[in-house]
């Protein structure tokens, strides 16, 4: 199982959210408002304070966990569909998921194993 995590413009989230759901497997995905910055590199001196405060840029972040055959199809829709062209359009980060557990079933959710 795979967590994908990924931060994009919020003005996008109506058209990557559309085209993931066209992904046959996926059970679903949340989705929550962000706020950070990013610098790139060279730039550091760009991106320091100013007036003791972050220049933050508002993000919204999604995350969807699925079986480990979806992450291709899942990250190359969400990179087609959340890209602007913009410097800034977002990242995608795929990490493992060691366990997943249901509240109050206190067992694993392992669709694959299940054929779920």
């Amino acid at each position: 199982m795979k967590k994908i995590e990924t931060y994009i413009k919020p003005h996008k989230l109506s058209d990557v959210t559309m085209a993931i759901q066209k992904v046959e497997g996926l059970r679903g995905m949340s989705v929550l408002s962000a706020r950070g910055f990013g610098c790139r590199e060279g730039t550091e001196k760009q991106c320091l304070k100013v007036d003791d405060l972050m220049d933050f840029s508002e993000h919204t972040k999604i995350e969807i966990f699925c079986n480990d055959d979806l992450v291709d199809e899942l990250v190359t829709v969400i990179d087609r569909t959340a890209k602007t062209g913009l410097r800034g359009d977002g990242k995608i980060y795929v990490s493992d998921v060691e366990k997943a557990f249901k509240i109050g079933k206190g067992a694993i959710d392992n669709q694959k194993e299940k054929g779920e």
